[in-house]
């Protein structure tokens, strides 16, 4: 039996926890929540195919889908961005001073929800598209 719809539903609730950290001020948060949220969602689309997905690089695990999935270039792009926000917005030693919280702002955490709502849709599209 497939997790998919599993790893699809907690996606969509850490992008909520993104955007409830985002309105708290709490920008870091926001970035990791939405990173987790676009990783899990993929995740999900190699479910949903019946392939095993291991890591935590978006863009690499958009391009380990199955060649009849077109990934668009700039979505991958996209994945890039959120990749960097794995571990900048948690750990301190990722950054040459300060704490993380420090380096991230309301900018940051409105192009990775943005982002990341981008790739769940995406993913949603699939697994809704008639195979």
């Amino acid at each position: 039996m497939s997790r998919a719809g599993d790893w699809i539903s907690q996606a969509q609730r850490d992008l909520e926890q993104a955007e409830d950290s985002r309105r708290a001020g709490r920008h870091e948060w926001a970035c990791f929540a939405a990173q987790q949220a676009a990783e899990k969602a993929v995740k999900a689309l190699h479910l949903y195919f019946g392939q095993e997905a291991w890591g935590h690089v978006i863009a690499r695990l958009l391009g380990e889908l199955p060649p009849a999935i077109a990934v668009p270039a700039d979505l991958v792009d996209k994945a890039h961005v959120l990749d960097g926000f794995y571990i900048a917005p948690r750990y301190p030693n990722s950054h040459p001073e300060g704490a993380p919280f420090q380096h991230f702002g309301s900018l940051q955490s409105e192009e990775a929800i943005r982002y990341a709502r981008e790739i769940l849709a995406f993913v949603s599209d699939e697994m809704a598209r008639p195979r």
